[in-house]
């Protein structure tokens, strides 16, 4: 494990890099708005966990589980279908291609947007992708394209035939001069942490948010900042081979970069999204590397505590246990920490 701290130098450096990059959406009354028209969108359990607040040596452990999120799997639903649901309710979206590259479960919450708003899906895949997830968009109504050894291959494909065809590409992740939609299904992830903000019973003193491109750690971030304010020390949590946001923020800049594949797959991903990167330069204390093996005792942990998951959906766990081991980072017997289990084992 490898923790970096966010200096007030380092923040102010990359938020002027990215003078032109939005600061992410904290309307979570819009998305709450939203969700609660909808009869399948039942908020997902935090559950205290004295398995891993003993494995931790700390007072207590919460874990928001989004296994469950609206059938689909993860947090994710509350994206992309999200983005697919506002563009519904003005009259945009009926008859529509929306075209995406993902590791599997951003395409699966565009699969079912696209579905039950009689448009049409269309997910790019990289050869690191499981046929399983594939099959799971197919079920959907989706069309699965291969494209590609990592993600960024299968995102620039995924560009590529939006621009070609005139779809409508609906990315989690934000580059220059494409913010609009990834800012908008970044405001869906509020929902989730306002729900653990409202289900816990007291506030957590460490946050620790797993991050491929950013999206999710970034809207927790600030609804935990706006509901909270600098009280929490949160944790941003990578794998080591897709430092991404880590090596930015270390840089001033965003930085692209490389490494072999990661077991933790939903967040192998080698460039920030713009907009994520911005936010929590702005709201994260610390950014945390795990090696493979300590993002498998991550999902090992888990496992023994009730909640299957995978390296992914653990990598906050396996953030609060790589710290805890070093007896650092302001871990003591009286801390309070804040998880997300964020997918259901595959």
């Amino acid at each position: 494990m490898k923790c970096l701290s966010n200096t007030a130098d380092m923040a102010s450096r990359v938020i002027a890099s990215l003078a032109d990059t939005p600061f992410p959406s904290d309307d979570v009354e819009r998305a709450q708005a939203l969700f609660s028209s909808q009869s399948h969108t039942a908020e997902t359990p935090l559950i205290s966990s004295p398995h891993l607040s003993e494995q931790a040596g700390i007072a207590s452990v919460h874990a928001k589980d989004e296994r469950s999120r609206h059938g689909l799997g993860s947090f994710k639903a509350l994206g992309a279908a999200y983005v697919i649901a506002q563009d519904a309710a003005r009259g945009e979206a009926e008859g529509q291609t929306y075209v995406t590259a993902s590791a599997g479960n951003h395409g699966i919450s565009l699969a079912a947007g696209a579905a039950a708003h009689n448009a049409r899906g269309v997910v790019f895949l990289a050869d690191t992708v499981p046929e399983e997830f594939a099959n799971r968009l197919r079920s959907l109504g989706a069309v699965v394209q291969w494209q590609g050894k990592i993600y960024e291959d299968s995102m620039a494909a995924a560009e590529q035939a939006s621009n070609d065809n005139g779809w409508i590409l609906l990315s989690d992740s934000s580059w220059a001069g494409y913010y609009d939609r990834p800012r908008t299904l970044m405001e869906g992830y509020l929902v989730l942490m306002k729900e653990a903000v409202e289900q816990i019973p007291e506030p957590p003193t460490h946050i620790f948010l797993q991050a491929g491109v950013g999206g999710l750690a970034t809207a927790c971030a600030v609804q935990a900042r706006a509901s909270w304010g600098d009280a929490p020390r949160i944790f941003v949590v990578e794998p080591e081979a897709a430092p991404a946001l880590f090596e930015s923020v270390r840089e001033g800049r965003a930085q692209t970069t490389s490494g072999p594949v990661s077991n933790m797959g939903r967040l192998d991903c080698k460039e920030p999204s713009l907009i994520a990167l911005k936010g929590l330069a702005r709201d994260a204390d610390d950014f945390m590397l795990l090696t493979e093996d300590e993002g498998t005792r991550g999902s090992e942990m888990c496992s023994k505590a009730g909640f299957e998951t995978t390296p992914s959906g653990a990598a906050g766990v396996a953030g609060l246990l790589a710290a805890s081991n070093i007896g650092a980072l302001g871990l003591n017997e009286h801390s309070r920490a804040l998880v997300i289990v964020s997918e259901r084992a595959e």
